[in-house]
């Protein structure tokens, strides 16, 4: 991998697992920022999301205080693909569960933005 591409991968992989790290913010204004607005998730429930919901969903989580999210993930790759769009996969090693996580995300002069989202559970 040539060293931009080690670098957007280091950069991503800091914000994953995604919406489980406090540190990009917990306002709504921190959330619309880093949110696409086309953005939309597909589950590991298999259920889609649209950015409104998560959104919401994400500042009632926020609001309840700090949970302990110390996940760890490993296996990412990065794919570009197209200018300035990356997929970024990786496997979420949670508690109950063992999920494959895609997301792409956009890099915009604001910054980093996420504009798809899927986990898909793995079954052992």
């Amino acid at each position: 991998m040539d060293q931009q591409l080690d670098e957007i991968l280091k950069a991503l992989c800091a914000r994953e697992p995604l919406f489980h790290r406090r540190e990009f913010g917990t306002s709504r204004a921190d959330l619309e920022r880093i949110i696409d607005d086309a953005f939309w998730e597909i589950g590991a429930s298999g259920s889609i999301y649209r950015r409104d919901f998560v959104i919401e969903t994400l500042l009632e989580r926020y609001s309840r205080g700090p949970e302990p999210h110390d996940w760890p993930c490993r296996d990412f790759s990065l794919t570009p693909l197209a200018m300035d769009l990356f997929l970024l996969s990786y496997i979420l090693e949670e508690p109950r569960r063992v999920t494959r996580r895609s997301t792409i995300w956009r890099s915009t002069n604001e910054g980093w933005k996420v504009v798809f989202h899927q986990g898909t559970p793995m079954h052992a």
